[in-house]
């Protein structure tokens, strides 16, 4: 890794692939280049992972890498609670390899990771997860409150939802790292601000919002209202194509009856099976799959195809859609 003072641009150099990352408002912004001849990216999605592997998480990780290297992959996106139960202690704990670079071993996997931070990460040492130490220990690694991926045709939107959610803030059976996040208000103001000015001036032919936390959810934890009130009017009013969330731990997409916007789940990196699904129209509920697996993408310029995954390295699940029709399977 390699900073320019005078230009604050930091390299990031994984395989062939190159990161560049400067400022847009206060987001920090990477290039992702495709390096396909056709401009198209492939990309992983999983989330709710980090268990030293148990809870099947080396078994999705397994299908995970063949179907990365089938997919001669770009990227991986993680949707955060990436360290169970409690995030790291430190930027040397060892849950970091045993729960990260001892399971996600296979070639298509050491490519760039880009993860945000689930609310099972705010229980421990946020500091950890952010440090540049992590990176030196194993390079695919990068993780960030919010920032930008720019892959020219698609921009990645990545969002800290963890201090949007008010009973995070009261609760009394956990405790939270809230560095960095006081004064709470002025904080999520910052990030609702900062992601609108981004999404005005993305000339992306796609752009895509990940965070941790449901918007909308047939799941165990079900909506979040907070988001439902602050964070999906920005979402509708920018027309923003998919929203990807872990947090519940399943596989899901639900449709927006006001908007092409997509609701799209990938939480079934590790334990999973909680049984419970809450009633939902099912004109909007269009997959919802309880057990554990991942989401892959395909983005080019005409069309984004989605495919969700279980833990056999079965397809569950196609959606694709372009800026003209949508299509499920």
């Amino acid at each position: 890794m390699a900073i320019n003072n005078k230009t604050t641009t930091i390299l990031l150099v994984v395989y062939t692939v190159v990161a560049t990352v400067n400022v847009v408002a206060e987001l920090q912004r990477f290039d992702h280049r495709p390096t396909k001849a056709d401009g198209s990216l492939d990309i992983l999605v999983v989330g709710d992972w980090g268990r030293r592997g148990l809870y099947n998480q080396s078994d999705v990780a397994f299908q995970m890498g063949k179907i990365g290297e089938k997919m001669n992959v770009d990227f991986i996106i993680s949707t955060g609670d990436n360290f169970y139960d409690d995030g790291l202690t430190d930027d040397q704990d060892p849950l970091f390899v045993e729960s990260f670079t001892e399971i996600y071993t296979a070639k298509s996997l050491q490519k760039q990771w880009y993860s945000v931070l689930g609310n099972h990460d705010y229980r421990g040492n946020v500091f950890a997860q952010l440090s540049p130490t992590l990176r030196q220990r194993d390079s695919k690694w990068l993780c960030l409150r919010s920032f930008i991926v720019n892959s020219e045709i698609v921009e990645f939107f990545f969002v800290d939802t963890t201090p949007f959610e008010d009973k995070y803030f009261t609760e009394e059976d956990h405790d939270y790292d809230w560095r960095g996040i006081l004064p709470r208000e002025e904080y999520l103001s910052n990030v609702l601000k900062d992601l609108e000015t981004a999404l005005e001036e993305s000339s992306a032919t796609w752009r895509i919002v990940i965070g941790h936390h449901t918007i909308f959810s047939a799941g165990h934890h079900g909506n979040t209202q907070e988001l439902v009130d602050q964070l999906l009017p920005i979402l509708e009013e920018k027309e923003v194509d998919l929203y990807i969330n872990g947090h519940d731990h399943c596989l899901q997409q639900i449709s927006n009856p006001n908007s092409e916007l997509q609701f799209l789940t990938s939480g079934g990196g590790s334990k999973a099976w909680r049984g419970d699904i809450n009633q939902w129209n099912p004109n909007e509920l269009k997959f919802y799959y309880d057990g554990q697996g991942f989401m892959t993408l395909r983005i080019t310029e005409d069309e984004i195809g989605v495919a969700f995954y279980d833990v056999f390295g079965e397809i569950l699940h196609e959606w694709s859609t372009s800026k003209y029709t949508n299509k499920d399977s």
